[in-house]
């Protein structure tokens, strides 16, 4: 199964937004492939929009999931976990399983969601406390660090692709869910703070430009590597928001191009972090979808099937234009080729 990893330790980059969009696309494109979706955050935003959004239910939905008995989420299955954290007990990995068309029919019957939970920031001292455990014969890290992959080691050949949305944050719950994935996709704003948010997210990972060898010890990479894990290589950097007018010579652009450059020389000096060997063969700009994406989330609804029109999104009347939602599919699809 090929995982993908939708991240940024910056917030507000659309992440999920994106990965929502992605997960119907992709859906959408592959009736014959089955659809595995993580939700490994704990706002659950990407929970709530695949179970109706928040004006079609989601919300109320997703408290139902997280009220069911044992607990449908992520958050459900890590409270089994606390209490026998290093060796994986008998689990039913389908407990934890939700098929989001059968709340919300706008979304492919091919996917299926662990929803996300608020529980993993009550979790996330214990596990770490647990994970820095000195135990003879055990690596406690690695250990935790598995638990994901503990879960879909009962499911594997029932999917053929994960789509994993992390919280922005390095958290130990978040190097779970980074430690399983394959691919990662980064999207980044045309920003100042986005360029220093892709610059940190390579430190977190892969363990560049630390400030000292001390934190070269405890790094995400090395533990991995040192417990013969591979690391999940990077496979697109999206553009997000872009808007409508943005011209080359605009302070976005500029901030966009240095972007490139910073990537690129990553790719000459540690091309085997990357899934790609050209610069245009990872990078996709995404425009912003505006009002489209605004009743897009709001109804739970994937661009390539929201009507357009007048719509009512929570009292509110507001019009979605058909030319600007088409070029919206356009660029999704531009991104989901991509995967």
């Amino acid at each position: 199964m090929l995982s993908y990893g939708f991240w940024n330790n910056k917030g507000g980059t659309g992440k999920t937004s994106l990965c929502f969009q992605s997960i119907c696309f992709y859906a959408h494109q592959h009736p014959e492939e089955r659809i595995l979706v993580i939700d490994v955050c704990p706002q659950a935003n990407l929970s709530e929009l695949l179970l109706g959004g928040l004006a079609n239910g989601g919300s109320d939905r997703l408290l139902a999931r997280q009220g069911a008995v044992p607990r449908a989420t992520i958050g459900g299955y890590f409270q089994q976990r606390l209490p026998s954290p290093y060796q994986p007990p008998a689990i039913e990995p389908l407990d934890y399983i939700t098929t989001p068309c059968e709340y919300n029919d706008e979304i492919p019957e091919n996917v299926d969601l662990i929803c996300g939970d608020p529980l993993l920031e009550l979790q996330a001292n214990a596990i770490s406390t647990l994970a820095n455990n000195n135990i003879p014969g055990t690596d406690s890290w690695i250990a935790i660090i598995d638990w994901i992959k503990d879960l879909l080691q009962p499911l594997s050949g029932k999917y053929d692709v994960a789509f994993i949305d992390c919280n922005p944050s390095f958290s130990i719950y978040t190097q779970i869910a980074l430690s399983t994935v394959d691919r990662m996709v980064l999207p980044v704003m045309a920003d100042d703070s986005s360029r220093r948010a892709i610059q940190n997210a390579f430190s977190l990972v892969y363990g560049l430009k630390l400030p000292s060898d001390i934190y070269a010890t405890y790094a995400f990479a090395t533990r991995l590597r040192n417990a013969n894990r591979t690391l999940p290589k990077v496979h697109m950097i999206v553009k997000n928001r872009l808007t409508q007018y943005m011209g080359k010579a605009s302070a976005y652009a500029a901030v966009l191009r240095s972007i490139d450059r910073d990537i690129e020389k990553l790719m000459d000096s540690n091309p085997e972090i990357f899934t790609f060997e050209a610069l245009n063969d990872g990078i996709v700009d995404v425009r912003d979808f505006q009002t489209t994406g605004v009743v897009a989330f709001a109804k739970g609804t994937p661009l390539y099937s929201l009507k357009t029109g007048k719509r009512d999104v929570m009292g509110q009347r507001v019009t979605v234009h058909e030319d600007y939602k088409a070029n919206c599919v356009e660029h999704m699809n531009d991104l989901v080729g991509q995967l």
